[in-house]
Order: C-alpha cells, then sequence, then structure tokens
C-alpha cells in the first residue's frame, strides 16, 4: 500500500523541510502551494495523509479541508494543519472541517513523523 503524503504550502521552504523529512522516513511526496494547486494535482491518486497550511493564496487550508471532506475518495483520508496559526478558535474551525492534528511551527520533525505516523495506521 502506497505510504503518499500530499504537502500544501505556500512557502517553498516549508514544502522542502517537511519533504525531506517524510522522504527520510519512506514515504512518496506530492506538494502544491494552496489549496486549488492540491485539488487540481490529485487526478484521483491515493494520497493517504494531507498536511497543510492554514494561511494561503487562493484557497487556504480549512477551505482545502472542506473541500477535501466533500469529495468522495477523501472523504476519510486524514489531514494535519501544519501551521503557525495558534488561536483556539481557528483550531475549533479546523477541527469542525474535519482536521484530525495541529501543529504549530516552528515543528520539529521528529514530532512530525509521530503524528504522521500515528493518523496513517
Amino acid at each position: 500500500m502506497s505510504k503518499t503524503v500530499m504537502i500544501v504550502d505556500d512557502s517553498a521552504s516549508v514544502r522542502q523541510v517537511v519533504s525531506l523529512t517524510l522522504r527520510g522516513a519512506g514515504y512518496e511526496v506530492l506538494e502544491a502551494c494552496d489549496g486549488k494547486d492540491a485539488l487540481a494535482k490529485l487526478n484521483g491518486q491515493r494520497v493517504r495523509l494531507f498536511i497543510s497550511d492554514v494561511n494561503m493564496p487562493n484557497m487556504d487550508g480549512i477551505s482545502l479541508v472542506r473541500a477535501l471532506k466533500g469529495l468522495a475518495e477523501y472523504k476519510f483520508t486524514p489531514i494535519i494543519m501544519l501551521t503557525t496559526e495558534g488561536a483556539e478558535a481557528k483550531k475549533q474551525e479546523g477541527q469542525q472541517a474535519g482536521a484530525k492534528a495541529w501543529i504549530v511551527k516552528p515543528f520539529q520533525p521528529a514530532q512530525l513523523l509521530k503524528v504522521v505516523s500515528m493518523l496513517m495506521n
């Protein structure tokens, strides 16, 4: 079974750090620069987990979570929000939309891998 993760973040450096962390742990990685880009790149392929920023242009992370949960093939796919956004109200909004975890940047790679592993098993 594939262990494909899609990273959605408007920061190329964040995508690079997360991608290196995940690839080093044996995951396949797809990258997108915002929610619209992520949806366009899916093409029905099997993604086991999404990691998304909240604040992005074109389509923010919470809107992306709602869009993914509205698609039959991704309705039950776990989503981690990886963001600088630490406000409790924003966390609750993300959780209500369907996000399973919330990690505040800066993050520790070991912490990210632990959460990824828990949600993919």
